[in-house]
């Protein structure tokens, strides 16, 4: 949500006293962050993902679901362990705009290598299960963009009215005691920007119009009394109206931040990504359905945008400018305005609007004139939100007044100067990603966005458009299944000078490389991210990228995981988030055709998304098919016929060969990947006392070792802490075979029996020895390790 200040805020009046003076200081401390940290250079490739989640409760008695509003309940436990132990957290956990909303990420950034993309959804799933964890009966954590009924009637838990007279907002949907009540913060700026505004924040969504809608549709706003008479006005021909801020503030997202080397280097970052906003956007679209009605749209993108619009009647061009300095075409929530880098000077083919006072200030003290007129362009706006504790500063140590301006400029992008006197760089941060309902989804992106940054960066790739067509593209991408049906401009020659001629490059691009420049086309998604005869695809740079590194076969399998999800998704044979939810409430047996989606309707579109996301039920419209995964193509595994035989040495045919063979073949995603997270917490706890614990259960096991559960037993690390501290110098043997590469192997296959399959394999004799069961689970592991290396 950008700067979380403590202090008492000031009210608008107090406030707009005080534009000026935080203008022209957040300048002074740019300038002061510049001149210090411009030259700074190597700094490590870091980099982060934010995903916000909101809170549920199912009401299975009645089919209804609510927003549960206790973030503010939750929140300070979740954020223990950062103030307790600020080095070695798991995660890290921040407020945001309402009560039934939380933010985590990872406890530390992940870095260069390329095991980190293995990390990234073993712990999204981690922080889902924090969260989980501290939720009541029928209560859940869930990751989707939009509530379906936010701003129905008793949308929360527990319920409350709202009171347009007298609140924040002055909404008729979404009361003030929905926003996070811990943080003055987001009050302040719903109550600032709409008085700013001079009125109250307003969008009118399509309404997307099935066979019984009715004609026109025009809702009726009196159900919500004097307050909804006064706004009948405001009930648009066909269209969904909102009107509060916690109706755009309130959905969720997926954010990626990067740190760079250099300023150069995360202007470049910025630039080249800018392109890839709408692309992203549309590949993740997951909100087709506002306040209890269909929209004809699938993405926030645009409520955002007009939740938070601040400007005036003069500025918005409604009324002729007299009070105000500029007509400013866009909410500050908006795309990109204008790219940063010198290079990239000839694609700004819009207007920029910009405060001339600031720009001549950065200039003179030497900052180039397209980050000054980057900054310069942000500072157009005014503060909505002042505290009185920070009005006077040190700008030379401090960077409050810059960030005031800076972090309330929602773009699609954003530039962040490192903090001060931190050892963190210069940042970019991608920021219009949609969230999924699936942690493999959201980890499958991140990773997408990641290896694409790197492969841009590697490769000196250009995949700069005129801004103007990255606008266009916006609102390309918003469109009801716009990954199908939609054409997006993109550079059709992603080569410059600097690009290797690697045959992944050369081979589709060199046609059209002309003096290093390219025209752009209008292309589908699947031609962007799968390619054509015409283009080489941006999956295709990635796979040429990786084939140039060192990557384990564990996490190459997971990559492809990943990568197949977006090829798919990009080529439509597996649909958008916003596509299943549109498809599961119009196949819904309570469904009217009507455009609405009732309580019972959205219980079970949630409850359904909510049993995906544990792995309790597939969606094989969303990601890919059971086994498809682990198929060539995907995985890195063996082409060859697997011979059960060749496995078979002495005493170790004590496994049921079909039996095996049946449970690879069975195998699912959401097993495989707790599989390996599971081996991996293995392998990190491999040490002298988890030897010595294994040496002191096979010393003192007394039951015959005769089944599947006996094993599990003596490997379920978890079930015996106490013995983990016993130390023994007896049994040489388990010493000897349980080197780390055979014990990570062995913890594979038993997490896998662990987790629902075990029944697949049956032993066909008792194990007498330690010896036989040392044989049987090497048999196991070398099996596994055939198939996936």
């Amino acid at each position: 949500m950008g700067l979380l200040t403590e202090g008492h805020p000031l009210s608008w009046e107090e406030t707009k006293k005080y534009a000026q003076f935080i203008r022209e200081h957040g300048i002074e401390q740019f300038i002061h962050t510049y001149n210090k940290l411009k030259d700074r250079r190597n700094d490590c490739l870091k980099w982060g993902d934010e995903v916000e989640y909101i809170m549920v409760r199912f009401d299975h008695e009645n089919k209804k679901v609510q927003l549960v509003l206790k973030a503010h309940d939750i929140l300070p436990t979740l954020m223990e362990p950062e103030h307790t132990n600020p080095d070695d957290c798991s995660s890290l956990w921040r407020p945001e705009y309402a009560d039934y909303m939380i933010e985590g990420t990872p406890g530390q950034p992940y870095g260069h290598l390329p095991v980190h993309f293995n990390m990234v959804e073993a712990n999204m799933r981690l922080r889902r299960q924090q969260g989980q964890e501290l939720l009541g009966k029928d209560e859940y954590v869930l990751s989707t963009s939009n509530f379906p009924r936010n701003g129905c009637i008793d949308f929360t838990y527990p319920t409350h009215k709202t009171t347009p007279s007298t609140s924040a907002s002055a909404s008729l949907f979404f009361p003030d005691e929905v926003i996070y009540p811990e943080h003055p913060r987001f009050k302040t700026l719903t109550r600032n920007i709409r008085m700013r505004r001079q009125s109250k924040v307003a969008i009118h969504v399509p309404l997307f119009i099935d066979e019984k809608t009715p004609r026109p549709f025009v809702e009726d706003l009196s159900i919500y009394g004097d307050a909804g008479d006064a706004y009948k006005s405001e009930a648009v021909e066909d269209s969904i109206y909102l009107d509060a801020m916690g109706l755009g503030m309130g959905c969720c997202c997926l954010q990626v931040t990067f740190q760079a080397q250099s300023i150069d280097e995360a202007r470049f970052l910025y630039d080249q990504l800018t392109p890839l906003t709408p692309i992203v956007l549309a590949l993740t679209a997951a909100s087709p359905i506002w306040r209890g009605y269909l929209a004809d749209v699938d993405c926030r993108w645009n409520v955002l945008c007009a939740m938070v619009d601040d400007r005036t009647p003069e500025e918005r061009g409604l009324e002729p400018l007299k009070n105000e300095r500029f007509h400013i075409p866009k909410s500050r929530y908006s795309s990109v305005d204008c790219y940063i880098s010198p290079d990239s000077a000839m694609y700004n083919d819009t207007e920029v609007i910009q405060d001339a006072d600031c720009f001549h200030k950065l200039t003179e003290n030497g900052i180039d004139p397209m980050l000054a007129q980057h900054v310069a362009h942000l500072f157009i706006r005014d503060t909505v939100s002042l505290f009185k504790e920070k009005i006077h500063l040190d700008d030379t140590q401090d960077t409050d007044h810059f960030e005031n301006i800076n972090s309330t400029n929602w773009q699609s992008m954003r530039f962040k100067p490192p903090p001060v006197n931190s050892n963190i760089g210069w940042r970019v941060e991608f920021r219009p990603s949609e969230l999924q309902m699936t942690d493999f989804e959201n980890a499958a992106l991140v990773t997408f966005i990641v290896l694409l940054t790197r492969a841009i960066m590697t490769y000196n790739l250009n995949l700069l458009i005129p801004i103007s067509n990255v606008d266009e593209n916006m609102q390309s991408a918003q469109k009801r299944d716009a990954v199908r049906h939609e054409k997006f401009h993109f550079r059709k020659c992603l080569s410059t000078m600097k690009t290797p001629e690697t045959p992944c490059m050369a081979s589709v691009q060199k046609s059209f490389f002309q003096d290093n420049e390219c025209e752009h086309r209008l292309m589908t998604i699947n031609e962007i991210i799968n390619g054509s005869n015409e283009f080489v695809g941006l999956l295709r740079i990635i796979q040429d990228y990786l084939s140039n590194l060192e990557v384990d076969a564990d996490t190459r399998c997971t990559i492809n995981q990943y990568l197949n999800l977006i090829s798919k998704r990009a080529a439509g044979t597996l649909m958008t988030n916003a596509a299943w939810m549109r498809n599961i409430v119009t196949r819904h047996p309570a469904y009217k055709h009507d455009s609405v989606v009732s309580d019972e309707i959205a219980y079970d579109l949630l409850w359904k998304m909510t049993k995906i996301s544990t792995g309790e039920e597939e969606c094989p419209t969303v990601l890919p098919l059971e086994n498809d995964f682990l198929s060539s193509k995907c995985c890195a595994l063996t082409d060859e016929k697997i011979d059960e035989n060749s496995f078979i040495q002495d005493e170790c045919v004590l496994i049921d060969q079909s039996g095996l063979l049946n449970v690879f073949h069975t195998l699912t995603r959401a097993n495989y990947n707790r599989l390996k997270h599971e081996a991996r917490i293995s392998l990190n706890s491999f040490n002298d006392p988890v030897i010595d614990h294994f040496q002191t259960l096979f010393m003192t096991t007394m039951k015959p070792i005769n089944s599947m559960d006996a094993i599990i037993q003596i490997f379920s690390l978890d079930k015996h802490e106490k013995l983990l501290e016993e130390k023994s110098n007896k049994n040489q043997l388990i010493m000897d075979n349980l080197n780390n590469k055979h014990y990570l192997l062995c913890q594979q296959v038993i997490s896998l029996l662990e987790y629902g399959l075990k029944e697949r394999i049956s032993l066909l004799c008792p194990l007498p020895s330690v010896t036989q069961l040392t044989k049987t689970v090497s048999f196991l592991s070398l099996f596994f390790l055939h198939l996936h290396t």
